[in-house]
Formats: C-alpha cells, sequence, structure tokens
C-alpha cells in the first residue's frame, strides 16, 4: 500500500521542495509583505494575493501554457522595463520614508477601507510586472511538471502551491511578530531603507538583463 503512494509522494515533495526554494529568495513581492505586516495593514489579505497569484501562475505553467509566454521577446521586454519602473518609482517613495520617518501603527485588525484597492492594486502590480515570477512559476516549475504523467504532475503541483501558502502566510505571521522592533523612527527609517533595496536591486536586475540581450 505505501509502494502504491509513494510516487505521488515523492511527487509532492519535490514539487514543495522546487517551489519554496524559488519563493524563499527575498524579493519586491515579499519585501512589500513584510513592510505592510510590519504596519498592519491588511496583512492576510496581501498574503492572500500573493497565494493566489503564485497558485494561479504555477497551475498556468503545470498546463504547458508557461513556455509559450515566455517564448514571446516583446512581452518580455515590455514587461521587464515596466516592472522596473513601477519599482524604482516604489524604491523612491520609501527614500522618502527614509529621509522622513514616521511611528508606525500597531493595530493589525484595524479597517483601512479607502486604501485597501491601493494596497491590492500594488500587491498585484508587484508580483505580474516582475517576469522574474514568470520564469520562475511558468517556466522552470511548469517545464519540470511537464516531465511527469497528468496524476503525478497534479501532485508535483500541489506540492509547490502548497510551498507558496506556508511562505507568504508565515511571512505575514513573522512580520507582525516583529513588528515591535520597528515601533521607533530609527526601526521604520530601517525597514524603508530595507525595502528601498530590495525594490532598487530587482529594478536593476530586469534593466541589466534587456540590455545584455
Amino acid at each position: 500500500m505505501i509502494s502504491f503512494y509513494l510516487p505521488y509522494l515523492i511527487a509532492a515533495l519535490k514539487g514543495f521542495g522546487l517551489g519554496g526554494g524559488l519563493i524563499i529568495a527575498i524579493g519586491a513581492q515579499n519585501a512589500y509583505l513584510i513592510r505592510q505586516g510590519v504596519r498592519g495593514q491588511r496583512v492576510v489579505f496581501i498574503a492572500t494575493l500573493c497565494f493566489l497569484s503564485d497558485a494561479l501562475l504555477i497551475s498556468i505553467g503545470s498546463a504547458g501554457v508557461g513556455s509559450l509566454i515566455a517564448s514571446d521577446p516583446l512581452l518580455k521586454s515590455i514587461a521587464a522595463w515596466g516592472g522596473a519602473l513601477f519599482l524604482s518609482v516604489y524604491g523612491a517613495k520609501s527614500v522618502l520614508a527614509v529621509l522622513n520617518p514616521e511611528p508606525m501603527h500597531w493595530d493589525v485588525n484595524a479597517a483601512n477601507p479607502h486604501g485597501v484597492w491601493k494596497i491590492a492594486l500594488t500587491t498585484l502590480a508587484l508580483t505580474f510586472l516582475n517576469p522574474h515570477v514568470y520564469l520562475d512559476t511558468l517556466v522552470l516549475v511548469g517545464g519540470i511538471a511537464a516531465q511527469y504523467e497528468l496524476t503525478l504532475r497534479t501532485c508535483f503541483t500541489v506540492g509547490a502551491i502548497l510551498a507558496s501558502c506556508i511562505w507568504f502566510y508565515g511571512l505575514a505571521v513573522f512580520s507582525v511578530n516583529v513588528a515591535p522592533f520597528f515601533k521607533t523612527k530609527g526601526g521604520a527609517r530601517l525597514l524603508d531603507g530595507i525595502v528601498c533595496a530590495v525594490m532598487w536591486l530587482v529594478a536593476v536586475s530586469l534593466i541589466k538583463g534587456e540590455l545584455i540581450n
């Protein structure tokens, strides 16, 4: 009985390992989630958006669509330059926050109806304007998933999606728990400085890739 389920378990574990390895690298999306979690602003909502976006892209990649999208040079170029511009502007906003730090709010359950659409759009932009997301979830995960037959491919995909779920919600909990560390202006300045550095580093990597090509 165990030997019957073993191939499915191995496929799921491989998907989990690959998905976790790709997500753990701190990028623009994760930096934004941490920042909003520290500020107590819709952290569960943001984690959910990140997870659902990842799950969608992983599923599309496993279905075999990823390679077709990634093979379009024009689409990749537009995404790279657009993403770099967006990240550069967001990084500049973080510089202003570093220069003029303000104490953060700590009520994680506080309602913020006027800002929810802005938070949602920012989260989605940080996710879908980054070409690395497509290369990781659609091409890499999808390419490996394509090596399995349908049932094993499903297990592999579920494993990768589970890793995304654990990572984003775990990151949300972590950011809330470390929030007191950033209670002072110095802590706020440090956090925004880290966010700025991450945003600009990702932006530079996108532009560098386009210039090399």
